[in-house]
């Protein structure tokens, strides 16, 4: 099954809300935001530690934290290992993170757009709401990281260059959970 996505606000409101997603985070998030990113670039260059793997767990789930540190340094190193692999697959790295306990599809993609902003977009409820639909798989995924590609490469919305991820991803992931975040008002 092949996901129709269709982008719920205007193209033209992109940009304006990520802004306001960013300006409205409280600072305790926009600080867990900036380890996130931080422990990211830290994993890219090799630092495949628990505590970059908590940094980024906690920007997206406290709760989640206890059961990510349960994993083994071992499991955690060769996850991380594989997912921050340029030559490895969507579907490998997703699968690589999914195999570590306490990570579902949305806290893996997070961790892939912790760790290469540029490539990778999160997936979330709120911003599948943006784009109309609610499937989660890793096959939906390659397909909403690809709509989500194509609408940045059209130059629709641009980096943030002073916030964590200062990629049109990531500004984009700011865009659409701004969206459904002003329609819950």
């Amino acid at each position: 099954m092949t996901a129709h996505f269709e982008l719920q606000p205007s193209e033209k409101e992109l940009q304006q809300l990520a802004e306001q997603c960013w300006k409205e985070a409280p600072n305790r998030e926009r600080r867990l935001e900036e380890e996130a990113f931080e422990a990211g670039e830290a994993i890219r260059h090799g630092d495949y530690s628990l505590a970059n793997l908590e940094a980024i767990v906690r920007w997206k789930s406290e709760r989640l934290v206890q059961y990510v540190i349960a994993n083994s340094t071992t499991s955690i190193r060769r996850a991380l290992e594989v997912a921050a692999t340029t030559e490895s697959s969507i579907a490998e790295a997703l699968s690589a993170l999914l195999a570590l306990r306490g990570v579902d599809m949305s806290l893996a993609t997070s961790i892939l757009a912790a760790i290469y902003p540029e490539r990778y977009i999160e997936l979330e409820m709120g911003d599948l709401e943006a784009l109309g639909q609610a499937r989660q798989d890793v096959q939906f995924y390659e397909e909403y990281l690809a709509f989500c590609q194509r609408l940045v490469d059209r130059g629709i919305v641009m980096p943030q260059r002073d916030l964590p991820g200062p990629t049109p991803l990531h500004t984009l992931d700011r865009a659409l959970a701004q969206w459904s975040r002003n329609r819950m008002l």
